[in-house]
């Protein structure tokens, strides 16, 4: 039976310092991934800018995620690792999914109504077709599975039905030409990929919020630029409640500060909160703290190490990207061409 090759995308928008937040719930996963899958992992520069970004931040932010991606365990020869840029096919199958995608799937998009608030009317038209590049992003490589947070679940949906009415639409097309995979169609229906349980990390200051680029306050995040005293002084500041820990999970619930904590130490530690509880349970604060101090300092600090060491030399940074770039679109402009002979273009020869 006919079968898409398997393959994960992903990327990160390059839009502020990654945080403990990006790594726990992101990154160690695809650092996982690319030990079994083949993996291409990009910076989504073009969805950066679908909101204003000052020119010379965006340009060392770019930079800035990629040694990030680099210092927490992405192997450049195993995976691929560019900026979404370089490679203009992603813009090129965006507009032809613009085309195909219907403008009341767009308006069901709940992201765009949060991002653009009560000002609707002066949001960029990229913030509201965005996506549909987010669904070029993943189709333009055939990917068959993306790792999403809860926030992208409904973005990989509309990724599938552009996909599916892609394939309904030119199904002749697709025949006659012999560019499809059996009954499968041309794109694949990519699957999102749940790796686990990944701790949803919150606000240093406010036990209640998702710890957030965006916060005001550079106390609410551990950043993966932080270096080994600035990690210490956060985590020592973070919020707790006046109560022990407990020595259940149970024993969490509408404690958000120490249930943070918790998911927290697991996430760096590998372990379980119910582990973590059988093993701090009953103490204090102030011993915990001490043990998570020690652990993210261990965990969170060569990590910053590796970025200062990577971006002290910017033209390496360049030339994995430049690499990585090429290494994209030689899977990516074969099918931007087929797509191309599908809807009818005429291209050169």
């Amino acid at each position: 039976m006919a079968t898409f090759h398997q393959r994960v995308f992903s990327g990160m928008q390059p839009t502020s310092t990654l945080h403990l937040g990006n790594y726990l719930g992101a990154l160690t996963n695809w650092v996982a991934m690319q030990e079994t899958h083949e993996c291409i992992y990009c910076v989504v520069d073009m969805h950066a800018i679908t909101v204003w970004q000052d020119p010379a931040d965006l340009t060392r932010a770019i930079r800035e995620v990629t040694a990030a991606y680099v210092a927490a365990g992405i192997d450049t020869k195993k995976s691929i690792i560019f900026n979404q840029s370089q490679v203009h096919q992603h813009a090129e199958l965006a507009w032809v999914f613009n085309c195909v995608a219907r403008l009341g799937w767009l308006n069901r998009m709940t992201q765009f109504k949060e991002k653009a608030g009560k000002d609707k009317e002066n949001a960029s038209i990229g913030l509201y077709a965005y996506p549909a590049l987010m669904a070029a992003d993943i189709l333009l490589y055939k990917a068959t599975h993306v790792p999403v947070g809860e926030d992208q679940k409904q973005h990989l949906e509309l990724a599938r039905d552009i996909a599916q009415k892609f394939n309904n639409d030119f199904s002749a097309q697709i025949a006659e030409k012999g560019l499809g995979t059996g009954e499968l169609g041309f794109f694949p229906q990519p699957e999102p990929m749940i790796q686990g349980p990944a701790p949803r990390v919150m606000s240093l200051r406010d036990g209640t919020k998702k710890m957030s680029k965006s916060d005001p306050s550079d106390y609410s995040r551990i950043n993966l630029t932080d270096d080994a005293e600035t990690i210490a002084t956060k985590v020592r500041k973070a919020k707790t409640d006046p109560e022990a820990l407990p020595s259940e999970e149970k024993g969490l619930e509408g404690r958000p500060e120490a249930d943070n904590l918790v998911g927290i130490y697991a996430g760096l530690n590998g372990q379980t909160k119910a582990e973590v509880l059988g093993q701090f349970g009953g103490g204090q604060f102030s011993g915990f703290k001490g043990a998570l101090v020690d652990l993210a300092v261990a965990k969170l600090s060569p990590i910053a190490g590796e970025m200062r060491r990577l971006l002290a030399d910017v033209s390496h940074i360049d030339a994995i990207l430049g690499e990585g770039a090429q290494r994209a679109e030689a899977i990516a402009a074969p099918i931007m061409r087929d797509v191309k002979d599908l809807v009818g273009f005429v291209s050169r020869r």
